[in-house]
């Protein structure tokens, strides 16, 4: 059933990405007198089409993985006298440049209009307060103290935890400073202090960002108090129940649920004596662990039991109103944003600062795809615009049969005022889809190695 709604989702998530991107190119083509023969959602044998007036062919193909739209075009066949100006081939290069261009700008205006819908329905997040820092770390060099709250870095505004992951996330493979402004939650004063990096978090497959700087954000302590048990577990054959709280294993005091996952997890197998309150009474039992992998060589402990999570602090509560065109605005910020993260990422890429095993692929995109539509519709609105924004940019790029290529041959025929020779057009086209389709076999891989 997981695996039925994960295929549907991602179908839908990539039909409506697909839908937009080609609708930018068939709408403005008509508005430029374009004749545009097909528009297909997918490849391959058509599962079902129609036509329109105009007699453009709609199409729905069976293999759901992109999509195109065919136009009037003598380098593609034959095109009758009466047709020629319909033609693509024989419009202004201005005009080319626009439907081209269109295909990418629609992914933008997507992400713009979901941003902005999600912004005017309201933004709230946690305070980025510091809870933890290491000894020795680049964060305690830089003078950054636990209980202060990470207002900015590099001088745009950290409200959020979100946002302050963000802007860390720009920085991964720098050299340099990254600066930070900090106050203390009770006062007004603004403290700024620079942390020192080289090359930072450069190569990690899964950078840790917060222990990457050696801090932890703030959240209330996580007692030992169980909010499910698992039907047939060790902690139900032991009598627990939910809302028992872990006092002791072995005699060792089990203040925080972490010092009882880490008991638990080094005993797979072995019996282990525990005290647990309910109710203001004191009781005893024994379990022993479950042995499980979990995927790894190493054997760990487990005994079916979850936690019940504190709530946040409500004076932690970031809360945001905007009204229709400040929430406009800042969609536009935040599509700009992305799509500057997105470029500057790929140059770190090339580069080697950030490791190519961050590259993801259609099965990564959809496990994301699927969680957060369970999550609910703002989550996965979030993601759709990403999606949408990493697509637009990624098509921008200046490689033959990307959109971004054809539009690099466009300019260099409008600067030079001849179209550049067939021949080479036709060699870079060879060597785009050669680097298209390495990219994508380099993704697949990515995304087999993380199952």
């Amino acid at each position: 059933m997981d695996l039925a709604y994960t295929i549907a989702i991602t179908l839908v998530t990539l039909g409506v990405l697909v839908a937009i991107h080609e609708f930018g190119h068939f709408w403005v083509a008509r508005r430029c007198g374009v004749k545009v023969l097909r528009f297909s959602i997918g490849f391959g044998k058509p599962l079902f089409s129609w036509h329109d007036e105009q007699g453009t062919e709609y199409v729905v193909a069976a293999i759901p993985l992109g999509g195109y739209v065919k136009m009037l075009d003598e380098r593609e066949g034959e095109v009758a006298p009466d047709e020629l100006s319909q033609a693509f081939n024989r419009k202004p290069v201005l005009q080319r440049i626009a439907v081209v261009a269109a295909g990418p700008l629609a992914n933008f205006a997507l992400a713009i209009v979901a941003y902005w819908a999600l912004f005017l329905s309201g933004e709230s997040g946690y305070a980025p307060i510091i809870g933890t820092v290491e000894a020795g770390s680049v964060a305690e060099v830089a003078g950054l103290e636990p209980g202060q709250e990470v207002i900015a870095v590099d001088g745009e505004s950290t409200p959020t935890w979100q946002a302050l992951s963000f802007r860390l996330l720009d920085r991964i493979g720098d050299t340099g400073a990254i600066s930070f402004s900090v106050k203390y939650p009770d006062s007004d004063m603004v403290y700024e202090s620079e942390a020192v990096v080289e090359r930072w978090l450069s190569g990690q497959e899964q950078p840790d960002l917060f222990r990457g700087l050696g801090i932890t954000l703030y959240t209330p302590d996580v007692l030992p108090i169980a909010s499910e048990i698992v039907a047939g577990g060790p902690a139900e054959q032991a009598g627990l129940r939910s809302g028992d709280r872990i006092v002791s294993a072995d005699g060792v005091p089990m203040p925080l649920w972490q010092d009882w996952v880490s008991y638990v997890r080094a005993r797979p197998g072995v019996a282990i004596d525990i005290e647990f309150e309910r109710e203001d009474a004191l009781l005893q039992a024994s379990l022993v662990p479950d042995r499980v992998t979990d995927g790894s060589a190493e054997a760990i402990g487990r005994v079916g039991m979850a936690v019940l999570l504190p709530e946040m602090p409500p004076e932690m509560l970031r809360e945001f109103e905007r009204g229709p065109v400040e929430a406009l605005v800042a969609g536009v910020q935040r599509t700009g944003e992305l799509s500057m993260f997105t470029l500057n990422s790929i140059g770190k890429m090339l580069k080697g600062l950030i490791s190519p095993k961050n590259l993801s692929g259609p099965i990564t995109i959809a496990k994301v795809a699927s969680a957060s539509a369970k999550s609910g519709l703002e989550s996965y609105i979030s993601f759709l615009a990403l999606l949408s924004v990493s697509l637009g940019v990624l098509n921008l790029l200046p490689i033959p049969v990307l959109d971004g290529g054809h539009l690099m041959y466009y300019t260099l025929e409008l600067l030079a005022g001849r179209p550049v020779p067939e021949k080479i057009q036709a060699m870079g086209y060879q060597v785009g889809l050669f680097l298209v389709l390495g990219i994508m076999v380099l993704a697949l891989y990515n995304d087999i190695a993380r199952l």
